[in-house]
């Protein structure tokens, strides 16, 4: 089958009453591949769906298109023939806060779980489906959309239940930032910004893991599936809580983890900040 009877026949099977196209105006995403035909084949899928599509074939394309078009989400491959795509995902977290996706060759967690330590949002193994990559990418964009910030914070420009307060952190749900009740902010991805928000709303309630990989990822826990346990073990580094003996994210042995913040903290109270 040709390459464009297969598009053709993805585009039509998931056509929905509403176009793709007005569904999808505002969204831009960047396919990042040495493999030019896996390029256009995606590009061309998504292209149908009404998504604005960039390419890339190397990190010098991907670092001056990030810089110069903002994607809203990239679908980084890593395995760039010479280059190492985590390097990549590693330089570009540090200067971009968008949603990743990165696109493994190999079916064992190894991949996955270095993937989530660098800080993507999510992993999809090769061969994949165009459907399956699609709902992935809609999917991750939806957690990564936020508002634009304002230099200024302007007096009743925010709702004060925008903003949930533990022991010295606010986390700012409007503004999808956590900040340092001393000042400062702490840089979180997606995947860690929406698995502190889920345990913040509810501190001193445990979450399984399930309910936590549904709320922050929106898909069912396979049987070695450790995205939440990656993801604790790099917020509690963030938030300073001892991994060893964690007092702020405590594990709950066969179950799942719980926010306990300090009484004082006013966890259970929106900031009036």
């Amino acid at each position: 089958m040709r390459k464009g009877d297969i598009i053709d026949a993805y585009d039509s099977f998931f056509r929905k009453s509403v176009t793709a196209a007005e569904s999808n105006s505002q969204l831009r995403v960047l396919v990042v591949d040495d493999d030019s035909d896996i390029r256009e084949l995606v590009s061309a899928y998504f292209a149908r769906q009404g998504i604005s599509v960039l390419q890339a074939g190397c990190e010098a394309d991907v670092i001056a298109t990030v810089k110069s078009h903002a994607p809203d989400v990239i679908l980084l491959d890593v395995n760039l023939g010479n280059e190492d795509g985590f390097a990549i995902a590693r330089r570009l977290r540090a200067l971009w806060a968008g949603g990743l996706l990165m696109v493994t060759g190999r079916s064992d967690t190894v991949d996955r779980v270095v993937g989530l330590e660098i800080g993507a949002d999510d992993y999809v193994t090769k061969p994949f489906e165009l459907r399956e990559l699609l709902a992935r990418v809609r999917s991750v964009a939806r957690r990564t959309s936020t508002a634009p910030l304002k230099l200024v914070d302007e007096p009743g420009s925010r709702s004060t239940a925008d903003v949930l307060e533990f022991n010295s952190f606010f986390l700012d749900t409007g503004r999808r930032e956590l900040r340092r009740r001393s000042g400062g902010t702490i840089a979180l991805t997606t995947g860690e910004f929406e698995l502190l928000h889920a345990l913040a709303q509810h501190p001193g309630v445990v979450r399984t893991r399930d309910q936590l990989l549904q709320t922050t990822h929106h898909r069912d826990a396979g049987p070695f599936d450790r995205t939440i346990d990656v993801q604790i073990g790099r917020l509690r580094k963030k938030l300073g809580d001892d991994g060893k003996a964690p007092t702020l994210i405590r594990s709950i042995r066969g179950v799942g983890y719980v926010l306990t913040p300090s009484s004082d903290s006013g966890s259970d109270q929106k900031s009036s900040l």
